[in-house]
């Protein structure tokens, strides 16, 4: 547990660094955006993070992939802001050295819509801005509908006349589901997404770690698939879909990823073993146990460190690498 006091030796370490602040405005009132969106910093300088409206996260990346976290990457987690004059919340990174450093927002599609941030990008920020955005242009919020085909593994069996595409609802109304939650297939069936209001995705995860992509817990190199955000508005009548195709029996363990929905219970399997210690009710229930309520942790990115807590007003609860406060 952190101490909700500040340790006057640190308060003193900080005070008489030499290094200097960058502040960086997270978001704000009907504003999808860091400002400024890129920033030139020196080893031991600190980039600061003030949080605005309404709930946004800071998040390291990678130039390749914008939108998704990068392996062992920083997290501040999601911080949401009502009222900005109730103090709003600040996170520190200190930055290790010259090389790039590239953040997004993980909330909803805010990516999607450019909400990226980067640390000594060069001459690259707009060519990282725009691969965040060429899936979805600024201001899109409807997904059309498409069907992407997606081998789950590196040797799936090719499909023959037998097989069976098993369709999955996903959200809906007042929903957030999977629909049904698990399905038994074979080799060489085929699971078919197919996406409701409002906004979610289908992911790869294990069980161990129900809330967490494959891709950044995989010790052997799996990637594991991943639809990317599907927002599909109110009133439409045709859906986006996504299809993965099974290769054998295993258990195959996924979330949506969007906000805190996976801590809700909004998760998926297929096979899993209904008479067994690791079925889908046990799955459910590690995601809801592990991810239900805000958490606490420490994260090394490449070229940053950082460290973040949980938030109290007026309150500075760690003060190494990333600092979570409201002030």
């Amino acid at each position: 547990m952190f101490s909700k006091q500040i340790p006057v030796l640190l308060l003193s370490l900080i005070t008489a660094a030499s290094c200097a602040t960058i502040e960086v405005t997270v978001g704000g009132p009907d504003t999808l955006k860091f400002n400024p969106e890129s920033v030139t910093a020196n080893p031991g300088d600190i980039v600061q993070f003030n949080f605005q409206q309404k709930n946004h996260t800071a998040t390291q990346s990678t130039f390749e992939a914008p939108c998704i976290p990068a392996p062992n990457g920083f997290d501040s987690d999601f911080v949401p802001v009502f009222d900005p004059n109730g103090g709003s919340p600040v996170a520190l990174m200190t930055v290790a050295d010259t090389n790039p450093i590239w953040v997004y927002c993980r909330q909803g599609n805010h990516c999607q819509q450019g909400m990226v941030f980067a640390v000594n990008p060069g001459d690259r920020f707009e060519a990282f801005k725009a691969a965040a955005t060429g899936g979805a242009p600024p201001g899109s919020s409807t997904a059309t509908a498409a069907t992407t085909a997606a081998p789950y593994g590196t040797s799936a069996a090719p499909p023959t006349s037998t097989s069976t595409d098993h369709r999955v609802v996903v959200g809906g109304p007042g929903k957030l589901a999977f629909e049904p939650t698990n399905v038994a297939a074979q080799a060489g069936d085929t699971v078919t997404f197919e996406f409701r209001q409002k906004n979610h995705t289908v992911t790869a995860s294990t069980f161990d770690a129900p809330c967490r992509a494959l891709s950044l817990t995989s010790t052997t190199g799996q990637v594991g698939f991943d639809s990317g955000f599907m927002a599909v508005a109110d009133g439409v009548t045709t859906f986006p879909t996504y299809t993965i195709q099974i290769n054998d029996t295993k258990p195959v363990w996924a979330y949506c990823r969007q906000g805190n929905h996976c801590g809700q219970g909004m998760v998926f399997s297929v096979n899993s073993v209904e008479n067994g210690p690791e079925n889908f009710a046990a799955f459910q229930a590690r995601a809801q146990q592990l991810n239900g309520t805000g958490q606490t942790g420490t994260a090394a990115g490449n070229h940053a460190s950082l460290t973040f807590a949980s938030q109290g007003a007026g309150t500075l609860l760690a003060l190494t690498g990333l600092i979570v406060a409201f002030l």
